[in-house]
């Protein structure tokens, strides 16, 4: 054998001994993306409910950069040597992924060609179709916390470049309802910002504003702070990354619960004196005479230049349409499992936020707790959630009914209507309902915002 054909042969032999193992382990890669491709199927996460990656074949190169980059489990993997979207409905619209591709190949994008999503209409900078009314956070469909916490500091530095753009810095701080209270649009009552909402958005927003200098107020129609936060069950974990607060750092904790985050505000709020007006509520923001906004609450009205509404899209809860659900005994959110205690317990949805709901109730000493949910399996639920459920059913903990719609509700029954029609009355105390939230659209309209439904937008 000639000395050419010799260092050919162990050519190809170094070049088999280093993609033999390369090859393996891509075939694992692609078997495991396929098993989690089937168990997409099983748990409903194949199809998106809102924000998810669309990859497009013709440009991808199978760098494998976006699913390195997503920090959720399974949204994206590599089949045939491309990146594919296996769990869309598991996607919390990071971006990771888009801004980790090295040909752009990855994009975001609300809805899909079969199943709309309504949002405000609004620009990268987050302003609405009308000049200077901003929206941020989950109200404009991103529903993550650490993006509404971005979101919120981004819009209001924006914010503050436009009004210095235009002569109008201000001096320093927020300012007490006195300041800004009483009819008239003097320059002295006039604010740079209102901050309708003070959950993670809000806040960030508001902070944002206090350590710019901007002269501005926030107002919360809650007595507490906290947004769609402050409704989760006790010891549901919110976060499990980083994030930003302005004025306060970066938070490192991997994972955070529930109360450790309103903890959290609590310290923040304490340590940089933000002042929010809670327990008041806005009934109208309207143009006032080419200067800006009238911001008409129900206790107050402010005047100022821009206003960001943070107010969430489950602020406004979904109703069954039934009678008897105007009752007191009816509830939309679950905030401390143990005041149901010894309770005949119906919860109805069969989302996360019902299942985990049902949980944290039959754990209680002596409760009964049975869940309603329209359809005959459970789709777009964890699987963590999905594997729990069936634990807590098969013990005997809660009793699950697929199938059935309630019709009545009363104080001490509710009526139940399977797929047949036949009703069936069962005893029963609480009432809690997380079918999902509805899109505050007449207020939105009544502002001026457009609201578009996305099918497939970027």
């Amino acid at each position: 054998m000639s000395d050419g054909a010799i260092i050919l042969a162990a050519g190809l032999l170094l070049a088999l001994l280093f993609m033999v193992p390369f090859i393996v382990r891509l075939r694992r890669r692609e078997a495991a993306t396929r098993e989690a491709e089937l168990q997409a199927l099983r748990y409903g996460l194949h199809e998106p409910v809102t924000l998810h990656p669309v990859v497009d074949p013709d440009v991808c190169i199978g760098s494998g950069a976006c699913v390195r980059a997503c920090p959720e489990v399974d949204v994206l993997g590599l089949i045939n040597g491309q990146a594919r979207a296996v769990a869309p409905g598991r996607c919390v619209g990071h971006g990771l992924c888009e801004r980790s591709c090295p040909v752009e190949a990855i994009q975001l994008v609300f809805g899909t060609e079969k199943r709309g999503v309504d949002l405000p209409r609004m620009q990268g900078n987050f302003e609405t179709n009308v000049p200077g009314l901003y929206v941020v956070g989950e109200l404009g469909g991103m529903g993550l916390i650490r993006n509404a916490f971005a979101q919120g500091r981004q819009c209001v530095e924006g914010i503050d470049r436009d009004l210095r753009r235009n002569g109008h810095a201000r001096p320093r701080g927020h300012v007490s309802r006195r300041e800004t209270s009483g009819e008239g649009e003097s320059e002295s009552a006039l604010l740079d910002v209102v901050v309708v909402g003070c959950g993670p958005a809000g806040l960030s927003a508001s902070l944002e504003c206090l350590q710019r200098g901007l002269r501005f107020q926030t107002i919360e129609r809650e007595p507490d702070l906290g947004g769609t936060v402050r409704h989760y069950p006790r010891k549901k974990l919110v976060m499990t990354s980083s994030f930003h607060v302005p004025g306060h750092g970066k938070v490192k904790a991997g994972e955070i619960q529930k109360d450790g985050l309103i903890s959290l505000w609590r310290e923040v709020l304490e340590e940089s004196g933000l002042e929010v007006h809670r327990g008041e509520t806005v009934l109208e923001v309207n143009r006032s005479n080419g200067k800006g906004f009238n911001v008409v609450t129900d206790m107050n009205n402010y005047q100022a230049r821009r206003v960001v509404l943070a107010i969430g899209r489950r602020g406004v809860p979904r109703k069954l349409g039934v009678p008897g659900e105007e009752l007191p005994n009816v509830a939309y959110s679950l905030r401390e499992p143990e005041a149901y205690r010894g309770d005949r317990v119906l919860v109805v949805g069969g989302g996360d936020s019902a299942v985990e709901a049902a949980l944290a109730l039959s754990s209680e000493a002596g409760n009964t707790v049975r869940l309603s949910y329209r359809g005959e399996r459970f789709t777009r639920i964890k699987p963590a959630n999905h594997d729990r459920i069936e634990a807590a059913v098969a013990g005997g903990e809660l009793e699950v009914l697929f199938g059935t719609n309630v019709v009545e509700i009363t104080p001490d029954h509710v009526v139940l209507e399977d797929g047949e029609g036949r009703h069936r009355r069962l005893p029963n105390d609480q009432v809690l309902v997380f079918i999902g939230g509805t899109l505050p659209t007449p207020f939105l309209e009544a502002c001026g915002i457009a609201v578009d439904t996305k099918f497939g937008t970027p």
